[in-house]
């Protein structure tokens, strides 16, 4: 069965698997879908249209127009903006991904002058504008990125197949502008975990690294913080708390007291949220925190464990579930894996953010790790359901 997310709602999709009596367990995809997806002309002009979107916007803007997509399908009923948000245009694999690549083109070849804090390859935030160059790399990224989305879609990859392709794609625009795949750990730190030197306020020495148009490498920071207002474990680990369990009450009120039709989108409500949120982040708003890969996994997990939210949606008995709790247990399990979602984003950025100069999403690789944790533990049959996981549903 080619998976259509993007074109159908997910309830509809979820409405043509047969769940049987237990739906645990992980389900392989069919290479022959790839291909077919893949040789469809629309679906390609609509990847290139949208990565030279993500290119004339910025990557950041462009993924704040897919929280508000997000949120109108979540909360308007029907689920058909969360398609549409994830899908062939707007999605953050093409959109969002191909924005971070085309600042990154833009800065490796010093044209890009900015006037960010950190090298100007890392500026998501900032409009690159419809110079035909810039445009062209964003459509070439869009098509990858939704190549390697579906690629993982079809195959079932057992990982959310949007975050996993924003990752490649970073990694691939780094190696073919130039640029350190993993960055590069200055002599003023003591590895790849220590922000001191940005606390600090240390420079690079001369030579460690490559200038920008802005200036010479001796003037980048000797440690570039993804957020340099969210990276004290102690930050990072309460916002993670207060976002899971937030997206797992909002989950839980959508789902069994405002619209139980929403069906398995109440998952990506508070995502939307978390998105949107951050146009007050691209406007400048000191100390907005990035949250949307606590909210998603969070959410998740709670709809795996909750046995009300699993009997609805599934209409399995409570009793033949694998791993099914009330309310209180179900929300604490979400707020855990809020916390989780937020503590391996930071543990991305410190790895490959922070000593780089282009961007790499340590949201897109924290929800990778963390739906494949979700992912396992249905296949494991330890979970119920994955809710929306391809390969566990």
């Amino acid at each position: 069965m080619v998976v259509e997310f993007g074109t159908e709602f997910v309830p509809e999709l979820l409405g043509t698997i047969d769940l049987g009596p237990m739906q645990a367990g992980y389900d392989t995809g069919d290479p022959g879908d790839v291909v077919d997806q893949l040789t469809r002309a629309e679906l390609l002009i609509g990847a290139a249209a949208g990565g030279a979107f993500g290119a004339a916007l910025g990557a950041l803007p462009a993924f704040i127009f897919t929280g508000f997509l997000v949120i109108a399908g979540a909360f308007g009923g029907g689920g058909f903006g969360v398609g549409v948000g994830f899908g062939r245009v707007f999605g953050p694999h093409i959109s969002f991904a191909a924005g971070a690549a085309a600042a990154a083109y833009a800065g490796s070849r010093g044209k890009m002058e900015s006037g960010f804090a950190y090298h100007n390859g890392k500026d998501i935030g900032f409009a690159l504008g419809s110079r035909p160059d810039i445009l062209a790399v964003g459509a070439v990224f869009g098509i990858l990125g939704l190549t390697f989305e579906q690629a993982s879609r079809q195959l079932q990859l057992p990982v959310d197949p949007i975050p996993l392709s924003i990752c490649i794609s970073a990694i691939l625009h780094r190696a073919v502008f130039g640029y350190s795949i993993i960055g590069t750990v200055s002599e003023k730190t003591s590895g790849f975990f220590d922000m001191g030197p940005f606390e600090r306020e240390e420079t690079r020495p001369e030579g460690e690294v490559p200038g920008d148009g802005d200036g010479p490498g001796s003037e980048r920071l000797a440690v570039e913080p993804w957020l340099g207002e969210m990276y004290r474990w102690s930050h990072v680990a309460a916002i993670g708390l207060v976002a899971g369990g937030a997206a797992s009450f909002v989950a839980y009120r959508l789902i069994l007291r405002l619209d139980p039709g929403l069906g398995v989108n109440a998952a990506f409500a508070v995502f939307g949220i978390s998105a949107a949120s951050l146009v007050f982040l691209n406007l400048g708003v000191a100390r907005i925190p990035v949250t949307h890969h606590m909210t998603l996994p969070a959410a998740t997990a709670f709809m795996a464990t909750h046995e009300e939210t699993i009997t609805t949606l599934t209409e399995l008995d409570p009793s033949n579930a694998t791993f099914a709790v009330g309310l209180v247990p179900a929300l604490a399990i979400g707020i855990l894996f809020g916390l989780l979602g937020a503590l391996i984003g930071e543990v991305h950025q410190r790895i490959f953010y922070a000593h780089a100069s282009t961007h790499f999403d340590p949201p897109a690789a924290s929800i990778v790790v963390t739906t494949l944790i979700i992912a396992l533990l249905a296949a494991a049959e330890v979970f119920t359901w994955g809710v929306w996981i391809p390969g566990t549903t």
